[in-house]
């Protein structure tokens, strides 16, 4: 427990270091001296022993000769993991065919490709000696989990074990597309979701007009249930923090307009605006990418789950509702009243402009 304390404390330093200097950083060789070796370091490996991590390592393709990873890193004279580094500005999703390539010669049972503030660990689940087109862990710097730490803990010089990370990773894979799947049901439930649901119950015939009405009622039945989830958790919480009040009073943080607190319940307004946004952004984004996270001051919409990525926030908690928009920064939003959620289509063009901002 102290080793994945430790190790988090440092991965919040360098995303510190990451966050200060990548500006300054122009070129994918500077993203690697600046962001990834440290990374390697904290991870335990002697980044100057040329026999445990090589730099620039000779890996013959084919008929292409010459063909370089950027990093090797072997225990025992044998590669654990090769490392394939891209820009900072660069999405690391979108390179794993030049690490695929790699993967399938170097003999290492995992790759890494990362920009220097995400790293995405990839192994050979599927097909053996073949890459797997999905991460099974991913590590972002700007949202570490203790979880994350403990499957990274496996691939330090100190807590290397090769038979552990391959027992846990292809669980690790498959719980994470099931949530995924989870995720988007309870956003936007499928028909065949809700056929399943509905049929234990309903005898007559699933018509199109009736699947549409059952589909809103599934949607709304998700967000209560999560919802009342939530409440119960959080009563608890108060419930315990009321019979220790001395250690409650000294924890318990001051609340404050950007305070995100889980409000008790999502209104319908909330969610209805919510889905308009979402139409509108659909138009340049999958819906996986559009998030939902509600507060005690505002309903949050979101690129990617990131708090650092506001598409906008829906103030609906007074008698006026306002929709606070972030075309012109993160860090400048601007509340817009809108009378009716209708009113919210008007403002389409600060909201694509907004995840333009982003890309």
């Amino acid at each position: 427990m102290e080793a994945d304390l430790n190790l988090k404390l440092k991965l919040e330093q360098l995303h510190q270091r990451v966050d200060s200097l990548k500006d300054q950083i122009n070129t994918e060789e500077a993203t690697k001296n600046a962001f990834v070796m440290p990374f390697i370091q904290i991870l335990g490996y002697d980044i100057f022993n040329p026999t445990e991590v090589i730099p620039e390592f000779i890996c013959d393709i084919g008929t292409k000769k010459g063909e370089k990873i950027d990093y090797v890193i072997k225990r025992d004279g044998e590669p654990i993991l090769i490392i394939e580094c891209k820009h900072w500005k660069e999405k690391v999703d979108a390179h794993n065919s030049q690490l695929h390539r790699y993967y399938h010669v170097s003999k290492s049972r995992f790759g890494v490709l990362t920009n220097g503030h995400q790293y995405n660990f990839y192994a050979d689940l599927e097909k053996p000696n073949i890459m797997d087109e999905k991460p099974f862990f991913t590590l972002d710097l700007s949202n570490l989990q203790d979880s994350g730490m403990k499957i990274l803990e496996k691939f330090s010089k100190v807590g290397y074990n090769l038979e552990q990370i391959l027992d846990s990773a292809e669980a690790l894979k498959y719980i994470k597309a099931i949530r995924n799947e989870f995720e988007k049901e309870l956003q936007e439930p499928s028909d065949d979701i809700v056929r399943l649901l509905v049929n234990r119950f309903f005898d007559k015939p699933l018509t199109v007009s009736r699947l549409f009405t059952f589909k809103e009622y599934t949607r709304k039945a998700f967000s209560n249930s999560i919802n009342e989830s939530i409440s119960f958790r959080l009563k608890n919480a108060l419930d315990i923090n009321e019979k220790t009040p001395s250690k409650a009073e000294s924890q318990v943080p001051s609340i404050d307009d950007n305070t995100e607190t889980p409000k008790y319940f999502t209104t319908e307004d909330e969610m209805e605006g919510s889905q308009i946004v979402k139409a509108i952004l659909r138009e340049v984004l999958p819906s996986s990418r559009i998030a939902f996270r509600d507060t005690q001051s505002y309903f949050g919409i979101l690129l990617d789950d990131n708090n650092r990525k506001p598409i906008c926030r829906l103030h609906f908690n007074s008698s006026n509702k306002y929709i606070e928009l972030f075309n012109n920064g993160k860090d400048n939003g601007e509340k817009k009243l809108i009378p009716s959620l209708d009113d919210i289509y008007n403002f389409k063009t600060e909201l694509l402009a907004t995840i333009k901002n982003y890309e």
